[in-house]
């Protein structure tokens, strides 16, 4: 076990080295400008993509520019807002509560806490992870399914849980690239490392990843 703790704690630096060359500037791609809409579109993205996201929230913001306008909505009136994304009527439950919770907690702000935003309907660890290190620039790092798949392929982690996997991950890297590398792999597992087709040959962190190493079908 210890073995395996070394090589991995050598692997992490290269692998950010990687993200930092190739991604210099990632970023959280849910489009938002407070930590508000930033929230409650974290929550919408559950289950669905950041472009259908990004493609509903102008209208529902416009509709509902802070916590208590949402809080006093009936989720039903918020439904049509969100109709194009995925599970949208119970979303629509989450985010009025979620709201509602902000506004009787919280005094209508979204706090920088974690124990706090996971408290929040529809909130969980990777939603308050993705909250504190974009919106408030908490170390944290968020494991989606991007994430996880990578974790493995890059030989940083053998976890199939997303709490250990993102455990394995911030004990090899300095916690504050956690949100950064968070944003990097979520890139590259989008454009680069596909689940059924990765493009070793173009990938710019073949070289620190084990898994390009060998032969691949199709």
């Amino acid at each position: 076990m210890n073995a395996v703790k070394t090589e991995r704690g050598r692997r992490a630096p290269a692998v950010l080295e990687g993200l930092l060359a190739a991604y210099p500037d990632a970023d959280c791609e849910l489009v938002h400008r407070n930590p508000f809409e930033l929230l409650i579109a974290t929550i919408l993205s559950a289950q669905t993509t950041d472009k259908a996201v990004n493609l509903a929230s102008p209208k529902l913001f416009a509709a509902y520019p802070d916590a208590r306008a949402l809080a006093a909505a009936a989720p039903a009136d918020v439904e049509p807002y969100i109709s194009s994304i995925g599970l949208f009527r119970n979303k629509a439950k989450m985010i009025v509560g979620a709201a509602q919770g902000l506004v009787e907690r919280h005094g209508g702000e979204v706090p920088a806490d974690r124990a706090a935003l996971e408290r929040l309907p529809g909130v969980g660890r990777k939603t308050a992870s993705v909250v504190l290190s974009t919106a408030f620039n908490v170390p944290a790092l968020a494991v989606d399914t991007h994430v996880a798949r990578l974790a493995g392929r890059l030989g940083l982690s053998t976890a199939a849980d997303p709490r250990a996997i993102e455990d394995d991950l911030t004990a090899g890297l300095p916690d504050e690239r956690w949100g950064f590398v968070s944003h990097a792999l979520i890139l590259h597992g989008r454009r680069v490392c596909a689940a059924r087709a990765p493009r070793c040959g173009e990938c710019s962190l073949a070289g620190a990843c084990p898994s390009a190493k060998k032969p691949r079908r199709g």
